[in-house]
């Protein structure tokens, strides 16, 4: 084989190594049905809504996003606009610890009496203080309308909604992570970190630059083998 193929052969493969790097996964999402069981200032109600949690990289934070597909509760009353304020916590597996506190916006419409009500977004900031895996399960949702609170807590055991391979400032510490509630809004977009992508980026640009060095060096060889 001519040292011009073995050229080609070397680098199509430093590239090929360079986009199976890039393709790989930083996160697995799934939407979870959680049985919520709640208890309302009227008495016990329960629903089934599926769950779905997002992050964002941002710095040395993750911003989460807690999603309902369905209504955990109703009210015997109309709750009007901006009456009813849901929170919750997001529990935390593998490598992390503890919980995460998530919040979202007041009701924007009134909720008419006796039907599901809305859960809006909630959004929230995870602050990792080990690098590895972590899982975002959904957890206890508290609802606060017309001076009243109804706690919903999930009793089927939920799977994670979310794993994410996270990075600590760092490098490493001590405990799981930390949690602080943040405003509603902002921008959230798909489950994916940017900057884990550029990450496994950088680390195909090094593969390929390995390649690259390996048919150098055989270019060589060849020219004094022939010389």
């Amino acid at each position: 084989m001519s040292y011009q193929k073995r050229t080609a052969l070397a680098l199509a493969a430093a590239v090929a190594g360079s986009v199976v790097l890039m393709a790989a996964p930083a996160a697995h999402a799934s939407v979870v049905d959680v049985d919520y069981q709640c208890q309302t200032p009227i008495g016990p109600k329960g629903a089934v809504s599926p769950i779905d949690i997002k992050a964002v990289k941002s710095g040395s934070n993750y911003q989460l996003t807690m999603s309902f597909q369905k209504g955990v509760s109703s009210s015997p009353v109309e709750l009007g606009k901006g009456a009813m304020k849901p929170s919750a916590l997001i529990k935390l597996g593998g490598v992390g610890e503890g919980t995460v506190a998530v919040s979202g916006p007041a009701n924007a419409e009134a909720v008419p009496a006796n039907t599901p009500i809305k859960i809006n977004d909630l959004t929230g900031t995870y602050t990792p203080k080990k690098s590895g895996k972590v899982t975002f399960t959904a957890g206890v949702l508290t609802i606060k309308a017309l001076g009243t609170t109804t706690t919903c807590t999930p009793k089927n055991n939920p799977g994670p909604s979310l794993e994410l391979d996270v990075t600590a400032a760092g490098g490493g510490g001590s405990d799981g992570g930390t949690s602080q509630p943040t405003p509603s809004g902002g921008e959230l977009p798909k489950t994916g970190p940017l900057d884990s992508a550029l990450a496994l980026g950088t680390l195909g640009g090094t593969v390929l630059l390995a390649g690259a060095a390996g048919v150098l060096w055989l270019t060589r060889r060849g020219q004094r083998a022939a010389s």
